[in-house]
């Protein structure tokens, strides 16, 4: 609660990981420390919302090998339209919602 009385907003990561192959149902260790359930690999996601504030996750760019990421803004208590300015204002300024990712490929390479 501190921290939102100093500062307006709060970036962080939407996943901790970038994407992963979609027959992984998720992800099982995170930088040696083992998830014992989908839940647990979501917490920067989660976490946000049991705390009630308004976040919107926006386009932040990609990885090396091509895989989107992207980045949460969090807001104080009820600023939700505040938080809808700020990830627009984002939007407008690095037109990542501009570009996609390159096609999936069947596995047949």
């Amino acid at each position: 609660r501190e921290f939102m009385e100093t500062f307006e907003f709060l970036i962080c990561p939407v996943n901790q990981v970038p994407p992963f192959d979609v027959t992984q149902p998720y992800v099982e260790e995170i930088n040696g420390v083992r998830m014992k359930t989908y839940i647990d690999w979501m917490q920067s996601c989660w976490t946000i919302s049991v705390l009630g504030l308004p976040a919107i996750s926006v386009p932040a760019g990609f990885t090396p090998e091509g895989l989107p990421v992207g980045i949460q803004i969090v807001g104080r208590h009820q600023d939700d339209w505040g938080v809808l300015q700020l990830a627009h204002a984002y939007e407008q300024a690095t037109g990542f919602w501009k570009r996609r990712p390159p096609l999936c490929s069947d596995g047949a390479d």
